[in-house]
């Protein structure tokens, strides 16, 4: 079995994460997205094309950022009817020496915001910045949000589209425009943990330059709001689940299951600073507490667990019945209804699975549907939910990791 990239996926993922941070510094640079986007795209071929015969540069951020930023020019001096396009052109060409440190730390930051301008709709800010910020495909964006890939595409011209004709400016807000956007900064900066934390598709099972990305900012955004529930709740939601991360794959790369975990290995530290992030967020929200506290509170439950046999279930179904209160989801029931299964057993759990609405195209609703069947000796169904999670797009350890409990499923012995 393969245990780590080729040198071609691994030039592929460099070029990948550093031009990600590339195209937020020439956003800042040029203030036009799609300049933006199309210069660095011929900066990474490029990298893909020269670094494999001379080596990968040494600083390899720099080499993109600078032949990114010749494109910009050239793209800029073809708009002739535009001259004033020539004086940014030239401004381009000789940059500042150095840019100052916390312009640099905060570009991403600042490229969240400007997708997520209350003149957009709020789903349409969290794609637009994901497909930005993660480099995600269009059709890996709409699995992400549960959305097909054609009405993702629309989505995401539309977005682009009124960025352009509203000029709106690259810049954090102020802080009384910060609440505006707060809901879909949020959610472009969890849904790029999760990305990271369990990739939706290809060789990666994780990829950990997007989950200390989404922490970094997290922890910016509390910086810039440390009273607000919804950036306390996700920041110690990002931080509770991180602290498994030694502990999820084996030395093969094959996933652990959280019962299987080592828990002496979790990072006592990060729990802790996780835990007084959700305590302080359920202090201050006390009334209608935020989703992502919520959500902090349940991973809390995990993450205090001595055992996996001492995890009280009661209280996490608990906490998603409050969680549905505030934010009725389907990902939301399906995971509760997992909780009920280990809570009152297998035969409620999958009730509860086969009552969420709205997820045939999420692979893990049909992988939770396996597990219970399998549970409930009814290997047939077990088999078919199986083959129905394996037909949907996953990374490849989540896909091989579903092919072995599908081999292990024994034969149909229903159980009383």
């Amino acid at each position: 079995m393969r245990t780590g990239p080729t040198p071609q996926e691994a030039l592929v993922v460099l070029v990948r994460d550093e031009g990600r941070r590339v195209l937020a510094t020439l956003v800042r640079l040029t203030g036009d997205l799609g300049l933006a986007e199309d210069a660095v795209q011929d900066a990474t071929l490029r990298a893909l094309e020269t670094w494999p015969r001379t080596g990968v540069p040494p600083q390899p951020r720099a080499w993109l950022t600078l032949t990114a930023r010749r494109r910009a020019v050239d793209l800029m001096r073809r708009e002739i009817a535009r001259p004033a396009k020539e004086v940014d052109a030239v401004a381009l060409l000789e940059p500042p020496a150095e840019d100052p440190p916390e312009v640099l730390r905060d570009d991403l930051l600042r490229l969240v915001f400007v997708c997520c301008h209350p003149a957009l709709a709020v789903e349409t800010q969290v794609a637009l910045a994901l497909r930005t910020l993660c480099g995600l495909g269009t059709a890996e964006v709409g699995r992400a949000l549960l959305v097909p890939e054609a009405t993702m595409g629309k989505r995401l011209t539309r977005g682009k589209q009124k960025i352009a004709q509203a000029a709106i400016p690259y810049r954090v807000p102020e802080p009384h425009e910060l609440p505006d956007r707060l809901r879909g900064v949020a959610a472009v900066v969890y849904l790029l943990f999760n990305e990271g934390y369990s990739a939706t598709a290809g060789a990666d099972a994780v990829r950990v330059g997007l989950v200390d990305e989404a922490v970094r900012l997290g922890r910016l955004l509390h910086e810039l709001m440390p009273d607000e529930p919804t950036v306390l709740g996700l920041l110690g939601l990002m931080l509770l689940h991180d602290s498994r991360r030694t502990t999820r794959f084996d030395a093969a790369g094959e996933p652990v299951l959280l019962a299987d975990q080592d828990r002496t290995r979790w990072r006592r530290e990060v729990i802790a600073e996780g835990v007084v992030l959700v305590g302080d967020g359920l202090r201050r929200s006390p009334q209608r507490p935020d989703p992502y506290v919520v959500q902090g509170a349940i991973a809390a439950c995990h993450a205090l667990a001595p055992t996996s046999a001492a995890t009280d279930w009661a209280a996490i179904v608990s906490w998603y019945d409050v969680l549905l209160t505030v934010a009725d989801t389907p990902v939301a029931r399906l995971n509760r209804a997992a909780a009920l299964a280990e809570r009152d057993g297998a035969g409620p759990g999958l009730a509860a699975v086969d009552a969420v609405p709205g997820l045939d195209a999420y692979p893990l609703f049909h992988a939770a549907r396996a597990e219970l069947l399998a549970r409930l000796g009814r290997g047939g169904e077990a088999r078919e939910a199986y083959a129905a999670a394996l037909a949907l797009p996953q990374n490849d350890a989540q896909r091989a990791h579903l092919l072995r409990r599908l081999a292990a499923v024994e034969p149909d012995a229903r159980r009383v």
